[in-house]
């Protein structure tokens, strides 16, 4: 396959036309057109759909287009390195991360990465629901207890449990009364198994509020509205100030936040740069690691 005619592809599919690709690369439209066209040729595919006024690009075109543009942008930062004697990270950097580790601590990773790399330009973008990597153009994901996915690999890089939590004007029950808890909207058990040092036990609650940041449940437990099932991290500095109690560790999965990547693409420079920079920020993973970077 003649790579200058695949870039020549994607330089059109890019723009949506052969004419504003024209005019952003400052070349010929007609080399661009007979360069597609020969493409076309060489795979026996139709990569555009040709109306009167517009240019779309077929289900084929739009496959072509979603790989080919990952491998010329590898080949681009290849030749960068070694035009420039190493693999020094630049470019774009998209990461998707969700809602609460964003809101705690992902704006001081981005500044310190920013600070270090000062040729890479990250985005991040702030979602819970599971991304489509390939599809929506990320180079790497920070995901909580993801799925098993074969498209992905990646590491570990902290780790968290889950505590039940009050205020210490919120008497702790002594029976099987119920007592006022506070929720995330998405809805929560009526009932909280909690592990003690004496050993295993059962809180009936009785939801008073249904909330759908882990911040504001926080919040709204610390006022001594009810108890809360929140991250150890999250809580830790209350913990220790007096300000909310341990009720128990919440019988639940453990915590585990994950970077993930592509495992069919070259890891670049840059991916492997913001995987070692959050290796230095959490060199332990533990929840008490992550307190502390949130509450610096």
């Amino acid at each position: 396959m003649d790579l200058l005619a695949l870039a020549d592809f994607a330089l059109v599919a890019k723009h949506g036309g052969f004419g504003r690709a024209a005019r952003a690369a400052n070349r010929p439209k007609a080399t661009l057109s007979r360069r597609v066209a020969d493409l076309e040729a060489d795979l026996n595919l139709r990569l555009f759909e040709r109306g009167a006024r517009d240019l779309k690009l077929t289900e084929e075109g739009r496959a072509l287009f979603e790989r080919a543009g990952q491998l010329l942008t590898e080949l681009e930062e290849t030749a960068s390195a070694i035009a420039s004697g190493g693999e020094r990270p630049r470019g774009r950097l998209r990461v998707s991360a969700p809602l609460l580790f964003s809101q705690t601590a992902m704006g001081k990773i981005a500044a310190g990465f920013a600070l270090k790399y000062s040729e890479v330009r990250l985005e991040v973008t702030t979602e819970d629901r599971p991304v489509d990597m390939i599809e929506e153009g990320f180079d790497l994901v920070i995901r909580v207890n993801p799925e098993p996915d074969d498209s992905l690999v990646g590491r570990v890089f902290l780790h968290d449990r889950l505590v039940v939590v009050a205020s210490p004007i919120l008497p702790r029950p002594t029976d099987d009364s119920k007592v006022p808890a506070v929720i995330r909207s998405a809805g929560d058990r009526r009932t909280w198994e909690v592990r003690t040092p004496t050993g295993r036990a059962a809180i009936a609650i009785e939801p008073v509020l249904g909330l759908a940041s882990l911040l504001m449940v926080r919040d709204a437990v610390c006022a001594g509205v009810g108890a809360g099932r929140l991250p150890l991290s999250l809580v830790s500095h209350d913990l220790a100030a007096g300000t909310l109690v341990s009720w128990g560790d919440a019988d639940a999965p453990d915590i585990a936040l994950w970077a993930l990547y592509p495992s069919r693409r070259l890891l670049s420079a840059r991916v492997s740069a913001f995987l070692d920079y959050l290796k230095q920020a959490f060199p332990m993973g533990t929840p008490d690691e992550l307190a502390t970077y949130i509450g610096r």
